[in-house]
């Protein structure tokens, strides 16, 4: 029988603005309430972003995290995995600060730089919430998103070694699955190794089946039993990458940081409604969805008990 799916929910993310949805969480109280909500539904991993609460723009202030992680923490048993990739533009000491304040059990980290391009969705809108908005995409189209070799020894080191965290490592590319190798091989991480891989961002991998196939592929090579693999893909692609992921024997991501739509045209009122949709369809291919204790077995968490919120 195949494991338990573990699946991720990502309830506001550095990616979409306000203005594109009414429904995205932006304040404390709402990204706590949605991650409440999402693990209810069934998700086992909470995936964190902050706002500023007053313009929705991502940032990074640890005051803001724990604004809300305490209350998700009070009020559920999922995993809270706080973002180290924050918000397109941020520095690597930014995008670290809420991380090292609260020494979750997991934290993401992205494996290698690319052209992060966010720019198209400008074509969406002609007004704007906030002025922030536009200058935001439209950075984006000469970007590059940073994560060099030194950018992850130092995180690695930082929350690895200095808190016990254990990592989401995000994917974009099929060379980013070396990248995460050549880490291993330094001898900084350890099994078991949460691998996310990304589909259909502008600068990384393609969200085509084959792409996902390869790439699954290829990590059982490079990892063999030492790792557990996730998909995520954006826009559009969210349901059929997940469900696909479900059916190789994998886990899966989704959350409005990914996909603000819950069927095509039509916005999704919530995150929760994400997790319900993506379980319904995990259960009637047969699998089960798994709790956070199954998650954090798998995953090697050190648990609720051993963060600073």
């Amino acid at each position: 029988m195949p494991r338990p799916v573990i699946i991720t929910c990502a309830p506001t993310g550095g990616i979409h603005t306000p203005t594109m949805s009414p429904h995205l969480p932006v304040t404390p109280d709402e990204i706590a309430a949605a991650s409440i909500e999402a693990a209810e539904a069934g998700a086992a991993i909470i995936h964190l972003h902050a706002r500023d609460p007053e313009t929705g723009r991502p940032d990074p202030r640890p005051e803001l995290f724990l604004d809300f992680m305490p209350k998700i923490k009070d009020a559920c048993d999922a995993v809270l995995n706080v973002s180290t990739g924050g918000g397109l533009g941020m520095t690597r000491e930014e995008r670290l600060r809420a991380a090292v304040a609260t020494s979750p059990e997991m934290a993401s980290l992205n494996v290698g730089s690319l052209n992060f391009g966010i720019f198209p969705m400008l074509r969406k809108h002609s007004q704007w919430k906030h002025d922030w908005e536009p200058a935001f995409l439209e950075m984006t189209r000469d970007f590059v998103f940073k994560n060099t070799f030194a950018d992850l020894e130092y995180v690695v080191k930082e929350l690895g070694h200095g808190h016990g965290t254990r990592f989401e490592f995000e994917c974009y590319d099929l060379g980013h699955l070396y990248n995460l190798a050549w880490l291993i091989d330094q001898g900084w991480i350890e099994p078991p190794f949460f691998v996310q891989m990304v589909f259909g961002v502008l600068g990384g991998v393609g969200a085509d089946l084959d792409n996902l196939q390869h790439m699954h592929t290829v990590a059982d090579r490079l990892f063999g039993d030492d790792y557990e693999w996730s998909v995520l893909a954006a826009g559009r692609h969210q349901m059929p990458f997940a469900t696909q992921a479900a059916m190789l024997g994998g886990n899966l991501r989704v959350g409005m940081e990914d996909s603000l739509f819950i069927g095509p045209g039509e916005l999704t009122t919530s995150n929760a409604d994400q997790v319900r949709k993506i379980r319904g369809i995990v259960e009637a291919l047969g699998h089960e969805v798994a709790t956070p204790a199954q998650a954090r077995e798998r995953l090697g968490l050190k648990g609720a008990d051993h963060v600073t919120f």
